[in-house]
């Protein structure tokens, strides 16, 4: 059995599709299904169902899945102490950030590159939610979001600033001279509605409720950059952090309900396990472009 099955047998478990995992693995789907076959022949045991129409794993490969991937970790994780012994920065760093750390993220990645041009870096987008899982999965080092309303006991959570839920607008929008804004203010607007897997929208459910009935959402997506798109080119709002508006000089941001709705900037990683030394070094880089982000955008600890 090499390590090298087990990465072929986990994406095939992941995937359930040879053409699809092949493609993942950059691997030919012929030699995909010869390390399959051999891996069933090494394990005695038929690892997944075949028919012409799907794959589906058997009783043998649901329990050989999670011990296959606590496998890879522990081949990982030893590759990473040996490397971290040597005192040199080098292998990979997985990273990952939603849309509204993008600036925050961008920053300390150019930084780090220039002094360790040694270590790759993999920079994952995505929501919250699906960063967190990953981070759990072992596919992230750590994860740059707002503090989830859910809270992951594995999961530890490194405060890096405070703020709120704001509408966000175009610059001369009839709402843009107001220094705070109230709920009703907004119910007569035309609104971009963010999807229920942005955090902006958790938060927003969070204190309001699930009923968005009283808003005239025009619009309802996912996609922040998207959102900031419309919002910048017509006379709708939306409900962002206001870091949205920052790296935007079309858009400004105003305080919802007087800071009302809370937003936590943390950066996550987990509570056991190892950590590279690379991911030290980038937190700590991290941590000083957080402290500059506080000072020019008047952001709180």
């Amino acid at each position: 059995m090499e390590l090298r099955q087990l990465k072929y047998f986990t994406v095939l478990a992941q995937t359930l599709n040879f053409s699809e995992a092949a493609r993942r693995l950059f691997i030919t789907q012929g030699t995909l299904s010869q390390q399959i076959k051999q891996l069933e022949y090494e394990t005695g045991s038929q690892l997944f169902e075949r028919s012409s129409h799907s794959v589906r794993l058997t009783e043998a490969g649901e329990e050989l899945l999670p011990l296959a991937l606590k496998t890879i970790a522990d081949t990982k994780e030893c590759q990473d102490r040996m490397r971290d012994l040597k005192g040199a920065l080098t292998g990979t760093l997985n990273l990952g950030t939603t849309h509204s750390f993008t600036g925050l993220m961008t920053d300390t990645v150019k930084n780090f590159l220039k002094q360790y041009p040694g270590v790759d870096l993999k920079i994952h987008l995505d929501t919250a939610a699906d960063l967190l899982e990953m981070l759990r999965d072992g596919k992230l080092d750590l994860a740059l979001a707002f503090k989830p309303i859910m809270q992951y006991d594995e999961i530890e959570s490194e405060v890096l600033f405070k703020t709120s839920l704001s509408i966000v607008m175009r610059k001369g929008h009839p709402l843009s001279d107001k220094k705070k804004i109230k709920l009703e203010d907004i119910e007569g607007q035309g609104m971009v509605l963010p999807g229920r897997g942005l955090q902006a929208r958790r938060t927003f459910d969070r204190f309001v409720g699930l009923d968005t009935r009283r808003l005239n959402v025009r619009v309802e997506l996912n996609d922040p950059n998207l959102i900031m798109d419309i919002v910048q080119g017509t006379n709708l709002v939306t409900l962002l952090s206001p870091l949205a508006a920052y790296y935007r000089p079309n858009l400004i941001a105003i305080p919802l309900e007087d800071n009302a709705y809370p937003m936590t900037g943390c950066v996550h990683r987990l509570k056991e396990g190892y950590r590279k030394r690379s991911c030290e070094v980038f937190l700590d880089m991290l941590r000083e472009s957080a402290q500059m982000e506080r000072l020019y955008k008047n952001l709180e600890l």
